[in-house]
């Protein structure tokens, strides 16, 4: 897809989607561990891919970006994420994402906040306004009341608000997070946990 609104066809059993989650650990390694998940709305995992982020960097865009395109398959229909601020600050630029991936995108999350540009300034000082730069991009949260009877908080791109809406309740079983992401998140701390500080810090010097 290049630009526009996608219909997705949400009823079909076959839907695939690619959900993306982290975990970090400030301090060891100075990467986040990034896990991908293909999960077709059957709820059949038939996909993974992984990569990492710098801690406090800039690059979730590209690494996600990387994950994506290392799958090398065209039968994946949309992107979830947990998140577009992640790695303590990282900030993922949803349109570039959007635009590289070529496929729709929902960033979901789980709580109202009254924004994050305060922190990218005290803590970023030498970079903080490319950081709210990329942040105020990205755009505002629409509010969705999934069937679980959770509140989620969604920014969607290449698709209508309603395919969205469909989608979410369709990977949602229990509770508020969908499950590409809840076991891509359940992966992302398992590395996270297995590798030892000694062992991811040799893991980054072989991926310089």
């Amino acid at each position: 897809m290049r630009g526009g609104i996608l219909a997705l066809h949400v009823h079909k059993k076959a839907i695939r989607a690619l959900g993306v989650s982290e975990s970090f650990r400030k301090g060891v390694g100075g990467k986040s561990v990034l896990a991908g998940v293909v999960m077709r709305s059957d709820m059949v995992i038939d996909g993974f891919t992984f990569g990492f982020a710098e801690v406090g960097g800039m690059d979730s865009t590209d690494r996600i970006t990387e994950m994506y395109k290392n799958l090398n398959r065209e039968d994946v229909n949309l992107l979830l994420l947990n998140g577009c601020v992640i790695s303590w600050y990282n900030v993922v630029d949803l349109q570039k994402l959007h635009e590289e991936t070529e496929i729709p995108l929902i960033c979901v999350t789980y709580e109202e906040s009254p924004g994050l540009e305060r922190y990218f300034k005290e803590l970023f000082p030498e970079d903080w306004e490319y950081r709210v730069s990329v942040y105020r991009k990205n755009g505002g949260r629409t509010e969705f009341r999934l069937k679980t009877g959770h509140t989620v908080y969604v920014r969607f791109l290449g698709v209508s608000r309603e395919d969205a809406e469909g989608v979410l309740n369709k990977f949602t079983l229990h509770g508020a997070v969908p499950e590409p992401l809840r076991v891509a998140r359940l992966l992302a701390r398992s590395l996270m946990r297995t590798l030892s500080k000694e062992r991811l810090s040799e893991l980054m010097e072989t991926l310089r």
